[in-house]
């Protein structure tokens, strides 16, 4: 190899800058395709996740029930295994922290090469490595397991065993953040639903578990009709046949918003309309302020619109008097009151709650400064799992950009 063809990364710590360069070794090289069988009883049985590597079925929402029978044909998996999974073209190749059973149906690699295992849990991981993976198997397709035989003659960036420690070190050290901060983020959404559970009655009720000092003595909430609290409204969508009803700069609230919703302001939309679209259609410019919610695909997800906004026929949108009813409150009552609106929905493809539910809504409010210090409460802790989110997402976005330094890239392997 000379010196221009050296595989080498970008980066490399100070105590290797020096040292050889990296060599590619074959997968079956450094890797066995192992068979284990009759597993002692007790084990767990594993599902293969891109998510979660090889992880216990029963720690994951995975409901695919195995006979005694079936278990006996399964693969022990050791600590520190690899499986090809079936979508290993779209997610690389999984490891296992556990030991368990697997289905026949997978392959199971164990290292036979000096190095770390936790060095290859990353790289097979990578994109560059999927890359490569799908780039040198022809007709490799959804639902297509790779083979030993085609993992065998892949070849794999492999530096000394000492560089693979360091990078694995610095990576699991990575993953450890992540993960520390993943369950900050969940840890203060579960304080969040149980602080709503307090501050809103229960169905039925008209007195919250939890009140704050200054309304410990105030009055049970009242429960009104929604369409004396708020004007409601509809949407619709503005024909497609004429080019000019779109892209004219009013935001327009679709189905494709679906995954903007639930996070309080909704400011940015998949779809513009124009005046004219608004014109000839059913369409409505709502306010500042509007509170949708979405009665089918989706049924219950809300927002507060954060400047004028239309909606599709698929939303109901609620203009509150401002006098009577806090836009905001409104918002996390019925966040709270989703669990209803999804048992109410009919329909066998496609949810969907009919008009006259949202026409006969009733909900239980108390006094406008107690809705806005609920609001305010609710509102503060969404400032803080937005910021505890967004560092999570941070890590995430540093940790995939240094793992593009630290592995050579998939030209310089391929070359």
């Amino acid at each position: 190899m000379s010196e221009q063809e050296k595989l080498l990364p970008k980066l490399r710590f100070p105590e290797f800058r020096k040292a050889d360069a990296w060599e590619e070794r074959s997968g079956n090289y450094l890797f066995d395709q192992v068979n284990d069988k009759n597993p002692p009883p007790g084990l767990p049985v594993l599902a293969i996740t891109q998510e979660h590597g090889a992880i216990p079925r029963d720690m994951i929402d995975y409901h695919v029930s195995v006979t005694d029978k079936s278990i006996e044909s399964y693969k022990v998996v050791q600590v520190g295994d690899f499986i090809i999974s079936l979508r290993s073209f779209q997610g690389g190749i999984e490891y296992s922290q556990y030991h368990g059973i697997c289905s026949p149906a997978y392959v199971v690699l164990r290292r036979r090469a000096e190095g770390s295992e936790a060095y290859y849990k990353h790289y097979l991981k990578t994109d560059r490595f999927i890359q490569i993976l799908t780039k040198n198997l022809e007709g490799l397709r959804d639902g297509k397991m790779i083979s030993y035989k085609q993992f065998s003659e892949l070849q794999i960036p492999t530096p000394a065993p000492a560089e693979q420690q360091k990078i694995a070190v610095c990576l699991c050290s990575l993953d450890e953040l992540i993960a520390a901060q993943a369950r900050k983020v969940e840890a203060l959404k579960t304080h969040k639903k149980g602080l709503m559970q307090q501050l809103f009655p229960r169905e039925g009720e008209t007195q919250p578990r939890l009140r704050f000092p200054e309304f410990m003595n105030a009055p049970d909430w009242e429960v009104k009709k929604l369409e004396d609290l708020a004007k409601r409204g509809s949407g619709h969508t503005p024909s497609k046949l004429d080019p000019e009803h779109y892209n004219g700069g009013i935001k327009w609230i679709s189905l494709a918003d679906s995954k903007r919703l639930d996070v309080g302001l909704i400011s940015k939309t998949e779809y513009e309309i124009s005046a004219k679209g608004i014109k000839n259609s059913s369409a409505v410019l709502h306010p500042t302020g509007t509170v949708l919610i979405s009665r089918d695909a989706g049924v219950g997800k809300s927002a507060v619109m954060a400047l004028p906004m239309a909606v599709s026929q698929h939303f109901i949108v609620w203009t509150c008097h401002a006098h009577l009813l806090s836009n905001w409150f409104l918002y996390y009552q019925l966040q709270e009151m989703k669990p209803i609106f999804e048992r109410i929905a009919t329909g066998s493809t496609i949810k969907t709650i009919g008009l006259p539910f949202f026409k006969e809504l009733h909900i239980a409010v108390p006094t406008l400064p107690e809705q806005q210090r609920i609001a305010d409460c609710l509102s503060a802790l969404d400032t803080l799992i937005t910021a505890a989110t967004q560092a999570l997402d941070t890590l995430k976005t540093h940790k995939q950009g240094l793992m593009q330094q630290l592995f050579p890239s998939a030209e310089a392997v391929a070359a």
